[in-house]
């Protein structure tokens, strides 16, 4: 184990906070760091065009058929498989990059690709179709000009698009579609709040305070587009990242439960055994072997 879950800021000193990889370079001077589980404060599009690998994202194993995109938001915490040979696209962009308006960023939080409620976003792109490749070459060619004032925007405009066409792509491929409204509102903006507040705000009322809702109306609306109560979305968070800190890291427990809210160990402990039947020691353990 290491010390940490390494966390990787954007790459300095590119024209822009958007770059675009060959699979089989990147392997070749970094294997060990994405072998490794690591997360980054940005957003990956995995395009495998060749080889079946399986991809772990947060425990999750996920299996990867040529020709297959996944999209993982900022921080998913992911280990690339150090068994498989594969090749293809990694596309990297930031919100700075891509948040041009409001309406960009709106866009971004609410795209499906990044924000499957469900699984991890996967696309299988059919032999037939060429879009996406066209628009990854477009951008391609574009990096390879002289940065101007006019390739940022030509760069997002390729990116919006390459995304609009993949969400309309995904809703073809065994997606279950959200009905929109404000329950999927509030659902989204809970899970944005979440994220950010989770190590030190359990309590759901001060969720629904700052969405200026009451904790009845959250729970109607969690409970109807996921079938979960805030809290078990609450708890479930946590749960999450209790096991990567026990897994990813040698921090020890009780450095664990301070740094996720709880001010004795022995808080966290029957935290822990309650929501998954086990001691954070004997999850460390089982995970590690």
């Amino acid at each position: 184990m290491t010390k940490d879950i390494k966390k990787y800021g954007f790459k300095t000193g590119l024209p822009q906070e958007f770059e675009i990889l060959d699979m089989e370079t990147i392997f070749q001077k970094h294997k060990n760091i994405l072998t490794t589980t690591h997360r980054a404060g940005f957003y990956h599009i995995i395009w495998f065009q060749k080889g079946s690998p399986t991809h772990l994202v947060d425990f999750n194993p996920v299996k990867i058929e040529p020709n297959t995109i996944i999209f993982l938001n900022k921080d998913t915490v992911q280990r690339f498989d150090h068994q498989t040979k594969f090749g293809g696209k990694i596309i990297l962009f930031t919100d700075s990059f891509f948040c041009k308006s409001e309406e960009d960023t709106k866009f971004l939080r609410s795209c499906i690709l990044f924000n499957d409620l469900f699984s991890v976003s996967q696309l299988q792109l059919k032999k037939t179709s060429t879009n996406f490749a066209d628009l990854v070459q477009q951008m391609e060619t574009e990096l390879a000009n002289p940065k101007d004032n006019y390739q940022s925007d030509i760069l997002q405009n390729h990116l919006h698009n390459l995304l609009l066409y993949s969400d309309r792509e995904r809703r073809k491929q065994n997606f279950t579609e959200v009905k929109k409204g404000a329950d999927l509102d509030y659902v989204i903006l809970f899970k944005d709040l979440l994220e950010t507040q989770f190590y030190k705000q359990k309590l759901v009322s001060n969720y629904a305070e700052q969405l200026h809702v009451t904790a009845k109306r959250l729970n109607q609306a969690t409970s109807k587009i996921l079938d979960k109560s805030p809290k078990q979305m609450i708890d479930e968070r946590i749960m999450l990242e209790a096991k990567r800190l026990l897994a990813h890291t040698n921090e020890s427990v009780k450095e664990i439960g301070f740094q996720l809210g709880f001010d004795e160990p022995t808080n966290f402990i029957k935290y822990f055994r309650k929501h998954h039947n086990s001691t954070p020691v004997e999850f460390r353990e089982r995970y590690s072997l």
